[in-house]
């Protein structure tokens, strides 16, 4: 029989530590404690001041700011950016509405989703915040907004000289180091853009990927936000559902990492009533060295478990492989997650790798987006990305002093490198290839059917933002069969659950 919903909650949260209880402010029925340890527990600064809530709205006025820029966009401009990149040629008509709406019914879209009501008062309520706080703001930091937005639009009309100059003098004027968040962001947005002008004079340039500093940040990221962890635990949750009564179980993982989220399932796997099932796990990534220390690290802790446990690393992308190399064996029910991140290309083509999910037939497929645009021209991708993670720095930023070491290792080692891919290196004319806009279309449009996320997942997802006090503003809504978290009226990572049509 499948376990209460409190013991799949707790025995999922419920490590092999110390345990560290804490409050569980929301009330959330049934779920009264979990071991804040197992999660890894937050960083928690020992005091938090108001202004520093009251300052990060860097994200609204961004979006404030580059609307007014967009609509200010000569005709000419705004033709010429839409044709940069190489990657569409469209008339000068059909520019400035999709960049607008970026903005207006994005933004109505979001708060409609999070907030309710009707559209025509939610967009009210918009412009009054943005006014708000922009009158917060020094002149200074509008300045580095409006240079940093006008370079962009230099970039993509090709006017790599005047770019130039404005970087020149955008990295004079803006430090990673900065006390603000828009400063921090300006500071990285403009080196990822420097790199893009090099690049563009120089040739295509793929640098190489150092993946123990990228895991060792990756786990940083863990520890002082909860978007990894609701990304491990809502999966987890949603494959222990389908292996419910399996005796036999394969998980792959599109990009294993250091296997951060497997711990806490293999820990309910293990204690399950009608007993421990045999567990194969087939791990994907770029090191095979990084893949074999991981492998060693899960088996042992699966034989501290008492239970039966086989790794199978491939350090190839998944789009690049044959079906064969997984090895799935006969009388085994299969669970592929997939963590998307902008680090890297973990996967390799996306057709490719639909081609493969299909051939697999998986019993369940957990998938994390990120709510960030990757395709389009370079424009669309600056401003997309320009919001999205003004919106995370402002979410470190009202965590994080700004001399915190962690909360600069995490802006540096990820989300820059994040930044740096999709506007330097990454995206549909830099690489040739036609990635898909949103991957739960896709696996709709193909074999695969939608699985609601369940109230479990819910419930732990909610137990994890426990963890970090609710006036930081962090926002979680289940609905359309999604799990979504976001900061203030930002959806950021979206979790679905799918099965195959084939596996019914």
């Amino acid at each position: 029989m499948m376990k209460s919903g409190f013991e799949v909650v707790h025995g999922a949260l419920d490590l092999i530590q110390p345990h560290e209880q804490w409050d569980n402010s929301s009330g959330v029925g049934g779920f009264a404690s979990a071991s804040s340890s197992a999660l890894g527990k937050p960083l928690m600064p020992e005091s938090r001041s108001c202004t520093n809530l009251e300052r990060n709205e860097l994200s609204e006025w961004v979006e404030h700011v580059t609307k007014q820029l967009i609509e200010d966009l000569p005709e000419m401009g705004a033709n010429e950016s839409m044709q940069s990149d190489n990657s569409m040629m469209v008339g000068e008509e059909n520019f400035v509405p999709p960049l607008l709406g970026e903005f207006r019914p994005r933004k109505v879209a979001r708060r409609s989703y999070f907030d309710g009501g009707s559209e025509e008062n939610q967009w009210s309520d918009v412009e009054a915040g943005n006014q708000t706080s922009l009158s917060k703001l020094d002149e200074q930091g509008l300045s580095l907004i409006k240079l940093l937005l006008e370079c962009a639009v230099a970039i993509s009309v090709d006017n790599l000289g005047e770019a130039h100059r404005m970087l020149l003098e955008l990295t004079q004027m803006a430090s990673p180091y900065g006390p603000s968040c828009g400063e921090r962001v300006v500071a990285y947005f403009a080196k990822a853009m420097a790199s893009r002008v090099i690049n563009s004079w120089l040739g295509i340039c793929s640098p190489l990927i150092n993946h123990r500093s990228v895991h060792c940040a990756f786990q940083v990221f863990n520890n002082v936000s909860p978007f990894i962890k609701f990304a491990h635990f809502t999966s987890n949750q949603a494959i222990l559902e389908a292996f419910h009564r399996r005796d036999r179980v394969h998980i792959i993982d599109l990009d294993i990492m250091q296997g951060l989220q497997w711990p806490a399932l293999f820990h309910i796997l293990a204690t399950r009533i009608e007993g421990p099932p045999h567990v194969r796990m087939t791990g994907m990534g770029a090191s095979k060295e990084l893949l074999t220390e991981t492998g060693k690290q899960l088996s042992n802790f699966a034989r501290r478990l008492g239970m039966s446990f086989e790794f199978h690393p491939i350090a190839k992308k998944f789009g690049e492989i044959d079906v064969s190399m997984v090895q799935v064996r006969g009388g085994e029910t299969v669970a592929v997650h997939w963590l998307q991140h902008s680090l890297y290309d973990a996967t390799g083509p996306d057709w490719k790798t639909m081609r493969l999910l299909e051939e697999l037939s998986p019993r369940v497929i957990t998938l994390v987006e990120q709510d960030i645009l990757h395709g389009g021209s370079f424009l669309d991708r600056f401003v997309g990305s320009l919001h999205y993670y003004s919106t995370i720095f402002d979410s470190l930023g009202a965590f994080l002093p700004c001399d915190d070491p962690s909360r600069h290792r995490v802006e540096h080692c990820l989300l820059y490198r994040e930044i740096n891919n999709i506007l330097a290196i990454g995206g549909p004319a830099r690489s040739g290839e036609d990635k898909f806009r949103h991957w739960r279309s896709e696996l709709a449009r193909n074999c695969f059917l939608q699985v609601p996320m369940s109230a479990n997942s819910m419930a732990q997802a909610q137990l994890i933002l426990n963890m970090f006090p609710p006036a930081h503003g962090y926002s979680l809504v289940q609905g359309d069969g999604t799990l979504r978290l976001g900061w203030k009226d930002t959806s950021l990572f979206t979790a679905s659950c799918w099965t195959s049509h084939a596996s019914r």
